[in-house]
């Protein structure tokens, strides 16, 4: 047989030719090429005895996909790989016994009994191998074999119930992995159904030492699960990285014996038996213990989405084992792998950048920021070189603004506030300040990049624009106030450029890094509404214009005539047409004034039926109104939140610009 190695186990192999690919295609080849192989063709001419059972492949699996994929010599090993995967995947799963002890019996249940019986008559033993040959950096193959080892149980079942139930956060008051992707999925919830025993103890290198069996070192991964909790004690204890110099609190290491341990990770009371033994005061070990509690839980753990099956599950499992709930980790959030110009990295082919090239050729805030719009969540990020670049003009062209807006402050307005362009101006800005919190507050910094810095410049630019077509100047306090926020709000991506506007432009006392996020009123739904509808109100006439004059260039008649003087009307309806009734009863239906949300899933169902989906999508702007915060009973009863011939009145100079007819 091909697959037969003379470098593993004994060369004797039991051959299945029912189940087993690699086995039919030998048998089939021998009985072809008997001559050649030098043997008798009776000995190979043998009856397949079906074993299993299977939906798709019948009862001989291994004979229907070896026809199937035309597999037609035991060198097919491409093939034959695949038919081995999908043989064994169904076989397993889905497969039931047809022979033998256990006829009935799913193959997942038949196949731990078959062990045992093999085990308990002597006719097999355990054995294991690497699923692929592993060579180490030095050449050489590695062998293993069977010793004794220590395993951490993670499959145990109400260890992993807790584990389950606390990634599930069904109260909000669990784990909060940032997306569903890590949830479930392909990622923690999927591990933690299968991770069972995991060795946990190795004979050599760095580590501690296991406390029950000194011969061994506690393996990596599992040796490095809370080291975040010595983190806030760390400096009581050593004042180097070495742990050599001893720290604030001059304590030896054979002082810290295990209940003085939990004690300070609050797993335990303090005894005068502990003080004594351990030689510590009680001052100090409920210093060490504030610190930690002051510290812990853990916020958030942010790590590469590799390590879900292992180190972060295990962390997750670690600290549930040792530390009351109230302890437990909040949050995790799992990234994926960096691209660049939406190519892996490889220095192969050129295309790598290290941190030291991204900070040298575009300096470290529009290298964040480009690192920020890069992406979120666990699918691999991708830098775009395009958008550093583009990053560097904007950060130049905002500093230079706001530079210039300070220095020539004279000519801005002052006196009262506008209840039109003023307020809008002021209202949008508050808005994206509580939008961009939280983003940050979830690590979506794409999003936040885009509240605090894309959206924020375009809310200025509507303003200044907006205000020139008004012919009136923009407002002094208005102005600075944006300033001022923008550079707070920006601080998380861009700290440099923040700092520059913070204390050169704005000639604030102290620096920015001491500043709080700026907490501002939160927005009112119907400023918020009137200044949705202005931009979109302005756009549809420039976007409706430009594509009338499209028309025109391509021969089309669009009834009038371009070299005349422009007229513009706008039609203003009371309320909805009747036919367009029923998709805002839908959402009445599906919105829960509870949760302010709703089920998004049920209402596209409902609206699918109806056969309109196109038509109905167009009252998506609907639910928008009601997630902004506007009264249900105003966006229900077909009302605006604002008088719209008002708003109008108010837009004529804009909208007389946009059209060119001023």
């Amino acid at each position: 047989m091909e697959s037969v190695l003379p470098t593993k186990g004994t060369g004797i192999v039991t051959c299945v030719p029912s189940d087993s690919p690699d086995d039919y295609a030998t048998i089939m080849d021998l009985a072809k090429k008997a001559d050649y192989y030098k043997i008798k063709k009776e000995w190979v001419d043998v009856k397949i005895i079906p074993l299993i059972q299977t939906p798709s492949y019948g009862n001989l699996s291994a004979k229907f996909l070896v026809e199937k994929l035309k597999i037609s010599s035991p060198k097919d090993t491409k093939q034959l790989a695949e038919a081995k995967e999908l043989v064994y995947k169904e076989g397993f799963y889905q497969g039931v016994m047809c022979y033998g002890e256990f006829s009935g019996d799913k193959v997942e249940v038949a196949r731990p009994k078959v062990s045992q019986q093999l085990l308990h008559y002597r006719n097999g033993f355990a054995y294991a191998e690497p699923e692929r040959q592993v060579v180490s950096r030095s050449g050489d193959e590695c062998c293993v074999s069977l010793m004794d080892q220590w395993y951490l149980d993670y499959g145990e079942d109400f260890w992993r119930k807790q584990a389950l139930q606390y990634l599930d956060n069904c109260n909000g008051e669990g784990l909060n992995t940032s997306s569903q992707e890590t949830k479930n999925g392909f990622e923690f919830e999927g591990v933690l159904n299968w991770l069972n025993q995991w060795a946990c103890a190795r004979s050599y290198g760095l580590g501690s030492k296991l406390p029950w069996d000194p011969q061994f070192l506690v393996e990596s991964l599992s040796d490095s699960t809370i080291y975040m909790a010595y983190y806030t004690i760390a400096h009581y204890l050593h004042s180097d990285i070495f742990g050599k110099n001893p720290g604030l609190a001059g304590i030896k290491p054979e002082q810290m014996i295990d209940k003085v341990w939990d004690y300070v990770f609050a797993r335990g009371d303090i005894s005068q038996d502990i003080l004594k033994e351990s030689n510590i005061s009680k001052d100090i070990l409920n210093s060490m213990r504030r610190a930690f509690e002051y510290w812990y839980p853990l916020d958030l753990r942010v790590s590469g989405k590799d390590l879900i099956p292992n180190h972060l599950t295990f962390f997750l499992y670690i600290h549930i084992a040792l530390f009351p709930p109230q302890y437990w980790p909040k949050s995790i959030r799992a990234n994926g792998h960096l691209l660049l110009n939406r190519e892996k990295m490889s220095k192969s082919i050129g295309n790598i950048m290290t941190r030291n090239d991204l900070v040298g050729k575009y300096g470290a805030d529009a290298s964040r920021i480009a690192l920020a719009d890069a992406g979120d969540g666990v699918a691999d990020a991708n830098f775009e070189e395009d958008v550093a670049d583009t990053t560097v003009l904007r950060l130049f062209n905002l500093r230079e603004w706001c530079e210039e807006q300070v220095k020539d402050q004279d000519r801005l307005r002052t006196g009262p506030k506008n209840d039109y362009l003023d307020a809008l101006f002021e209202n949008e800005i508050h808005r994206l300040v509580h939008e961009a919190k939280k983003h940050y507050e979830d690590t979506n910094y794409k999003l936040a990049l885009k509240s605090a810095f894309y959206d924020f410049t375009a809310a200025r630019d509507f303003y200044r624009e907006a205000s020139v077509a008004a012919e009136i100047k923009m407002h002094k306090d208005v102005v600075f106030l944006y300033i001022e926020l923008q550079a707070l709000i920006l601080a998380v991506l861009a700290p440099h450029w923040s700092e520059y506007i913070w204390l050169e432009v704005l000639n604030k006392p102290g620096t920015i890094q001491n500043e709080l996020y700026p907490e501002v009123h939160l927005p009112k739904a119907s400023l918020t509404a009137i200044h949705e509808y202005v931009r979109q109100t302005s756009s549809k006439i420039t976007s409706t214009e430009a594509a009338q004059q499209k028309k025109h260039a391509k021969g089309k008649d669009i009834g009038y005539d371009l070299k005349k003087p422009k007229k513009l009307t706008v039609f203003v309806a009371d309320g909805f047409p009747a036919w367009q009734e029923k998709y805002i009863d839908l959402v009445r239906e599906a919105w829960n004034p509870e949760t302010r949300s709703m089920d998004d899933k049920e209402l596209n169902g409902k609206i699918a039926k109806m056969g309109e989906m196109k038509k109905a999508m167009r009252f998506v702007h609907v639910k928008k109104r009601l997630m902004a915060g506007e009264k249900p009973n105003v966006v229900f009863e077909r009302k605006l939140a604002f008088d719209e011939m008002a708003v109008l009145r108010n837009m004529i100079p804009g909208l007389k610009k946009a059209a060119g007819l001023a």
